[in-house]
């Protein structure tokens, strides 16, 4: 062979091995090197000058890498190896489910349901303006307190009244303040009495009239048990749907050994809450506000990533909201009316 023949062939030689060298260092040692499964061979390539070089080959799978990375990881079997891929719906799995979370099977608020925060509006306009017009009769009582010569009669009316409630214990105290008010006021509606579709009153407002609708009876009982001692936390004004007469309704619910009890205008005993059957539950007014009435997640079917809580009334087709108003041209048997535009 020509000299000029034997350059290039060891030119080409040499480039050839220069190249599966540089190729060689520079493979990922963590791959490469590693004994995640991977297979190494060597072999020998004849360098120009008659010496040898030895290249490194590395033949390795993908599973072998990915469960070296579960290694890394921490995974417990050696062996173990991640596949991406989704599990498609109805799909048959031994991964264990999610743990649901726990959740009550009935609430701690009256018909054993649960509340939140209602939406600003007519309603909170109405209790806010409830609520002021307390704070300057509380004044008003304390005054006949102290000086009973100048107390007017309806107001001397009440606190007789509040001091028969508060002579009795546990449930005959609220027997007391039930009996009491209904029989201390005569049932009006709002609109024959103030000309206005609805008005909530005051006890001495309602006192100084003698008359009233079902709100208003259900204020009264309110204030009057929280005067003879009750706690807050155990009063609430629930407005209703009387499915039984399919009008707006209005309540107080008193918590008495655990149990809530319903004081009615119509009745003069107490009903307790799970025997209030013909009532949807709609709201709950008292010292923190107005709340909405919402149906346990047990007691019904909701789907699982469904987080807020779902209205009461939802549970009856037939009551899926307030109604709105429904009055006579003569006062009813003590069912008041409700008009309510959230």
């Amino acid at each position: 062979m020509a000299p000029h023949a034997l350059r290039r062939a060891g030119s080409f030689v040499f480039t050839t091995a220069l190249a599966i060298s540089i190729c060689a260092l520079s493979a990922p040692r963590s791959l490469a090197d590693e004994d995640a499964g991977a297979d190494v061979s060597t072999e020998v390539t004849p360098g120009a000058d008659g010496s040898s070089i030895r290249a490194a080959a590395t033949v390795f799978s993908i599973n072998a890498v990915l469960a070296k990375l579960d290694r890394q990881r921490g995974r417990a079997s050696p062996e173990a190896v991640r596949l991406a891929a989704f599990t498609p719906r109805d799909t048959v799995t031994d991964v264990p489910p999610a743990q649901a979370e726990s959740l009550p099977a009935t609430g701690n608020e009256p018909f054993g349901l649960f509340t939140f925060r209602a939406a600003d509006g007519l309603l909170w306009r109405k209790w806010r303006g409830v609520e002021g017009a307390l704070a300057k009769e509380k004044a008003v009582l304390e005054q006949c307190r102290s000086d009973a010569e100048s107390c007017p009669a309806h107001a001397a009316q009440f606190l007789r009244l509040v001091a028969a409630v508060k002579s009795r214990s546990g449930r005959a105290r609220l027997e007391e303040a039930n009996r009491g008010i209904n029989q201390a006021i005569r049932y009006v509606n709002d609109l024959s009495q103030h000309g206005e579709p609805d008005r909530w009153s005051t006890p001495l407002a309602t006192f100084a009239t003698a008359k009233g609708d079902c709100e208003d009876y259900a204020i009264a009982k309110y204030v009057a048990l929280i005067e003879a001692g009750v706690s807050r936390e155990d009063l609430q004004i629930v407005l209703v749907r009387d499915r039984a007469v399919r009008q707006d309704h209005a309540v107080l619910a008193a918590r008495h050994d655990g149990r809530w009890l319903i004081l009615d205008n119509r009745w003069s005993g107490l009903t307790d809450d799970s025997e209030a059957t013909r009532f949807t539950p709609l709201f709950a007014i008292n010292h923190d506000g107005v709340h909405l009435f919402a149906a346990p997640y047990a007691r019904r079917s909701v789907p699982g990533d469904q987080k807020e809580a779902a209205p009461a009334a939802s549970r009856d087709a037939s009551v899926a909201s307030w109604t709105g108003p429904e009055f006579k041209t003569e006062p009813g048997p003590g069912i008041g009316s409700l008009p309510l535009q959230l």
